[in-house]
């Protein structure tokens, strides 16, 4: 190229953005950070152009955000570069004796590793479905059997065990099981069987007085239901509510469902998240044997499992069924479009146990992991502090733009980008300036923490935000990131209507740069 050309490409880079357009941005911004809404409320923005490599509008683009799930963007960037797109879990059932004419005298062991698909999400295809409302939120199901993968693997070991005389047994032993994530509240593990949720749908009776209709999926005799739901006069707000969890001596559970429901208000989910996700496979892979004609002798195990004992019969020619999950960059997708907080969560101990192979302290040698990445891409960590990997965290607008910037030149962006929400389309963007003539153009992850305010019967949005990419109407390519944290709002709904759509707004002004 000739020198001139290059030396007059170079002065168009650096010359700064036209006025009015410069003006016409920050007019827009500015005007709605004013509205008397966020009255209250603290606001972070930074725009970035990705072409000029600089600045287009920046607002407290340096001062820490609460940045709710947005934190998903660094979590699955960040696994999906570590362990590489084509990494899959490998989840094994173990005969720790010999199987003899179709005579185990030994145990079945089931060994978690982490796959966070052991659902129906699976297709014939082999991508992973998702709703827009995910049904750990209480949205959506995806159709179709949860026990999918539990069935699959019974119908193998049925292939070759005919009666078993020990123990079925879930080692749940990968990293430590129990704590719960703090999204919607279901548990760490390494086995996540439908999302370690139970769906129950309720919806009103044949009439006001009458029972709610109960739907429980999947059904194992690992927890029970009691149905106290009534239905009311049409017009009135759904309460329905689990308001007790008793657990008996041998792990199962039983549990109140109660509230009340209007006549003629459609069916709704309530996620029923599992205590203790080892015990709800074992229970699920226990009734799927015994359903592929398997006799299971001892169910269940009379003391507790000495798993570091056990490990010595986990040998290749052990294995008596595997599954093999798809790809990650199929669940980096389900995450980032739904925002799922456990899988999420888990992406951290993924990196503690398969890249820096721990065996105590793993959510903390993920985040070592994590840390090498984001120095090793020249990111300084000084607008960043995370504690877990689905929203627990305060970054910059600064830092998350920087962040996006290095992930656009990153070799897996392609993944990446393919998991993001659509704006007006779909994921967690679906419902959002669907009429905007940026729908479709922003590709961008939200996020969304609130609080019920009981002295002013209204809601707290502590933290929402939105950051990705935008190609605007003229071809120009944006990164952005903005936050706002303290919106007073009426109510549920007014979380989306208000600081939902309002995020959106602004994402959708750099369509029209």
């Amino acid at each position: 190229m000739k020198a001139h050309v290059i030396g007059a490409l170079l002065l168009w880079a650096l010359a700064p953005l036209p006025a009015g357009a410069q003006q016409s941005i920050s007019q827009r911004v500015d005007a709605v950070l004013k509205r008397p809404e966020f009255v209250h409320a603290s606001f972070g923005v930074e725009f970035y152009d990705l072409d000029a490599k600089r600045p287009i509008y920046v607002h407290d683009a340096q001062k820490f955000f609460a940045p709710a799930s947005t934190t998903k963007l660094v979590t699955e960037g960040t696994v999906l570069s570590v362990l590489g797109p084509d990494f899959r879990f490998h989840t094994r059932v173990y005969a720790t004796a010999p199987i003899r004419s179709g005579v185990l005298d030994g145990d079945l062991v089931l060994v978690g590793s982490g796959d966070p698909d052991l659902s129906n999400r699976i297709q014939p295809d082999g991508t992973l479905a998702f709703r827009n409302e995910d049904h750990a939120y209480d949205g959506d199901a995806v159709p179709g059997n949860p026990l999918a993968v539990i069935d699959e693997l019974a119908n193998a070991i049925a292939q070759r065990v005919k009666t078993l005389n020990g123990r079925v047994l879930v080692d749940a032993t990968l990293f430590p099981e129990g704590d719960r994530e703090s999204g919607t509240g279901t548990t760490i593990s390494p086995i996540v069987v439908n999302d370690n949720v139970v769906d129950v749908t309720i919806g009103p009776g044949a009439s006001v007085g009458s029972a709610a209709t109960m739907n429980v999926s999947p059904q194992t005799g690992y927890v029970h239901f009691v149905n106290q739901v009534t239905t009311t006069a049409k017009g009135r707000p759904a309460n329905v509510n689990f308001v007790s969890d008793v657990a008996a001596a041998d792990g199962t559970r039983t549990v109140t469902v109660g509230g009340t429901i209007p006549a003629g208000d459609p069916a709704q989910l309530n996620a029923y998240a599992v205590p203790t996700p080892s015990a709800f496979a074992q229970v699920a892979l226990t009734e799927a044997l015994q359903a592929a004609g398997v006799t299971v002798r001892a169910p269940t195990a009379a003391a507790p499992p000495d798993f570091s004992a056990l490990k010595s019969a986990y040998t290749d020619g052990a294995v008596v069924a595997e599954h093999v999950s798809p790809p990650l960059s199929e669940d980096v997708k389900i995450t980032l479009k739904v925002s799922q907080n456990l899988h999420a969560d888990l992406g951290i101990y993924w990196l503690g146990v398969y890249k820096a192979h721990a065996t105590h302290d793993v959510v903390q040698s993920g985040f070592d992991v994590e840390r090498d990445f984001l120095t090793g891409a020249h990111l300084s960590l000084d607008g960043s502090s995370a504690a877990d990997g689905a929203g627990t965290a305060f970054f910059t607008p600064e830092f998350m733009v920087a962040y996006l910037q290095y992930m656009r030149t990153n070799t897996q962006f392609a993944a990446f980008y393919r998991g993001l929400p659509i704006l007006g389309v779909d994921g967690t963007l679906w419902n959002i300036q669907t009429h905007s003539p940026a729908a479709g153009k922003v590709h961008a992850k939200t996020g969304t923490d609130d609080q019920p305010d009981l002295l002013n019967r209204k809601v707290t949005v502590s933290a929402k935000g939105l950051a990705g990419y935008v190609t605007s109407r003229h071809g120009r390519h944006i990164a952005f990131a903005v936050y706002v944290n303290n919106v007073d709002v009426k109510d549920d709904a007014a979380v989306t209507a208000v600081a939902g759509q309002t995020m959106g707004e602004l994402a959708a002004m750099a369509y029209d740069l």
